[in-house]
This record gives structure tokens, C-alpha cells and sequence, in this order.
């Protein structure tokens, strides 16, 4: 990591950003599909239900603007919708994938100490939020690096924990 050049994004040039939908708890209808909130655990899955709307989604980075879990984001594999007090990005110039966007949670979480209570995560600041990246020698985005890294970092967990050093897998 610290062989490669770094750069400073924007959010809004790197992800293409959408809303969740408000959905009150009195109105659902308890099912399987997970329902994404504001949540810092439980990958954000506030409650399972059976309700859809236009926030239906999936292999999608969730990431909370507001509540408990601000600035903090879930990978999202499987189809789940998300309350609108989360986004759901995609990215831009790559096509979503689990490893990138796991390194882009990462990133992102970097600059939740700018935000709080009283100074929201909301659209406009999470638009114009600058994200360090490792770059190619193009200067872009590199996420063959991105993807490669959590791989290796994927698979050294999991040779940790077969091999007894671990007591659970990240």
C-alpha cells in the first residue's frame, strides 16, 4: 500500500449516488428480504421484510448520511431495500464488485470524523467529499489494485482462522 501513489476524489466522480425510500416500521410486512437503516451493526439490516419499492437493490454499497452509523457503509451482495436514511452507491467507472466496493467502505469510513450531529453526512457534503484512492499510472482510479488487495486480505483472514489464530472470521 504504501508502494502505490494516492489521490484525493470526489465521491460524486467516483459513484453514482441513490436514495433510499422511507419506509415506517408500522407499515411493513414481516418476510425474508433484508430492510437496510441507519445501523453501525448487523450490516445495517434494521428488520426482514416482505415490502419492496424503488429503493430494491443489490451488489450495492450502502452507506448511512444520517442516525448512529453515519459515514459508515455495508457491501450488500444480496436484493434488499434500503430506508432513506441511506444511500446506495454505484460505481461509476467500474463495474460493482464485492472486493472494490469493500475497499471503498473502508475509504470513506476514513473521513467519519468530519461528521456528526450537528455537521450531517447529507447528499451535498457526501457529493463533495474527497476519498483517497490508489491511483494507476494514468492518475485514475487503480481498482485492479482494489480488488487484488482485499482478495489477499480476504485470504489471509481465512488462512489465519484455518490455521487456529483466529477465533472468528472477519
Amino acid at each position: 500500500m504504501n508502494e502505490k501513489e494516492w489521490k484525493s476524489f470526489l465521491i460524486s466522480d467516483i459513484f453514482d449516488i441513490f436514495p433510499g425510500k422511507r419506509l415506517v416500521a408500522a407499515d411493513t410486512t414481516a418476510g425474508n428480504r433484508p430492510f437496510i437503516g441507519a445501523l453501525d451493526n448487523n450490516n445495517g439490516v434494521a428488520r426482514f421484510v416482505s415490502d419492496t419499492n424503488e429503493s430494491l437493490d443489490k451488489n450495492v454499497l450502502g452507506v448511512n448520511y444520517n442516525g448512529n452509523g453515519m459515514v459508515i457503509g455495508f457491501y450488500h451482495p444480496y436484493e434488499c431495500i434500503f430506508s432513506d436514511d441511506v444511500k446506495r452507491f454505484h460505481l461509476k467507472h467500474h463495474e460493482d464488485n464485492e472486493f472494490v466496493l469493500l475497499f471503498m467502505k473502508v475509504a470513506i469510513l476514513q473521513q467519519k470524523n468530519k461528521f456528526g450531529y450537528l455537521y450531517k453526512f447529507n447528499s451535498e457534503r457526501m457529493a463533495n467529499t474527497g476519498v483517497m484512492l490508489p491511483v494507476d499510472e494514468s492518475g485514475n482510479p487503480d481498482y485492479a489494485f482494489m480488488e487484488q488487495y482485499v482478495k489477499r486480505v480476504k485470504e489471509t483472514i481465512k488462512l489465519q482462522y484455518l490455521q487456529g489464530k483466529m477465533a472468528v472470521i472477519v
